[in-house]
């Protein structure tokens, strides 16, 4: 099933306990669920400014607690990133085949959102993945981080054509 962020947190009081459930939506038919991000904790125990946050409804602590891996695994869920990236080349076009050009390319993540850097160039560049990855074993792609598997965090790289 997938679900999508209300933006709203339940408290409730059970004597000096609390339980915290941040509210989804169901993305097919709408219907509340609740993802559990406190149980039965002391109210003592919480940080001092959270509880203000949780009543708030603070979308900045939304966005904290999707990415936690403790309500993650909590709550048996995984983020879906899809289309929630794109690399900006500042060029209106894609790479034209036939010219030789240097382009060396810095990728700042504003939020932690995991990205196969090879997908990130292929799609960036108008590219498809296997030709990203000739590039790559040619030596025409070239970057100090591990271009294979998943990153979350900044880079660089440079592509030679």
């Amino acid at each position: 099933m997938r679900f999508r962020a209300s933006g709203k947190f339940r408290v409730n009081a059970n004597h000096k306990l609390l339980d915290v459930w941040l509210l989804v939506l169901c993305a097919g038919c709408g219907e509340t669920a609740k993802l559990t991000i406190l149980e039965r904790t002391t109210v003592r125990s919480i940080r001092p400014g959270l509880l203000d946050r949780l009543h708030d409804n603070d979308l900045g602590l939304v966005f904290e607690l999707l990415q936690d891996p403790v309500v993650q695994r909590r709550n048996r869920i995984a983020l879906d990133w899809a289309g929630a990236w794109r690399l900006d080349t500042g060029r209106s076009d894609h790479l034209d085949r036939d010219v030789n050009e240097v382009m060396e390319v810095a990728v700042r993540f504003a939020a932690r959102i995991p990205v196969r850097p090879v997908r990130l160039i292929a799609d960036g560049c108008g590219l498809s993945r296997a030709e990203v990855d000739g590039l790559i074993a040619e030596g025409k792609v070239v970057s100090a981080i591990r271009l294979g598997g998943t990153r979350s965090g900044d880079f660089t790289f440079t592509l030679k054509r």
